[in-house]
């Protein structure tokens, strides 16, 4: 699955948004920009791609909690719902002095009130989240429709953004590999249009 990355500035202008394929275009987009040790760096959570396999459907029918059946080890982390993929390289970015935070994108999107009511990642749902941040937030996006990884990189600028600008509106809601997990608290109004 593509990864999306968005570059805001001070005045929430789009500088960059792209889309990357692998971990090592990640590393290299990070190594190679010059402006990261002065960006507050938001990283969602990776989905663990391998939790709903078949053993999870098989194992789930008796309705029991994974965890309080003995009957249901939990081998290989298959319950686990977060990848670790890319933790390593981000602790040595944090480890240079670079601040990285990192975000539940479904739950940023419901308080940042981006939710669709339709299938996630479905072209629908990409068409209404491009809609909102052009006209509800003010973002100057293309008329096509733009990749939804892309738009996701954009919910996470903007709340780097406004961790930046009011870390009084972010709150922690967990740890996840030595990383904080933040949202905001409620929507910054300072995006709103209206």
């Amino acid at each position: 699955m593509d990864s999306g990355v968005a570059i805001l500035d001070e005045e929430k202008n789009l500088i960059l948004v792209d889309k990357l394929y692998t971990m090592n275009d990640v590393m290299f987009f990070f190594d190679n920009n010059p402006f990261v040790k002065y960006s507050k760096i938001c990283v969602s959570l990776v989905w663990d791609r391998t939790m709903l396999n078949g053993k999870w459907r098989v194992l789930a029918k008796p309705y029991q909690q994974v965890a309080t059946n003995t009957l249901m080890p939990n081998r290989e982390s298959w319950t686990q719902r977060y990848s670790a993929r890319g933790s390593e390289y981000f602790k040595s970015l944090t480890e240079k002095g670079i601040e990285i935070n990192r975000f539940e994108l479904y739950l940023t999107r419901q308080s940042l009130h981006l939710n669709s009511c339709y299938k996630e990642r479905s072209p629908a749902d990409c068409k209404f989240l491009q809609q909102t941040l052009k006209n509800e937030w003010g973002l100057d996006l293309p008329s096509n429709m733009m990749p939804m990884s892309q738009l996701e990189g954009i919910v996470g600028a903007l709340l780097a953004h406004e961790k930046a600008h009011n870390p009084d509106n972010i709150k922690i809601i967990s740890t996840f590999k030595d990383f904080n997990v933040i949202d905001v608290i409620q929507r910054p109004a300072n995006f709103c249009l209206t």
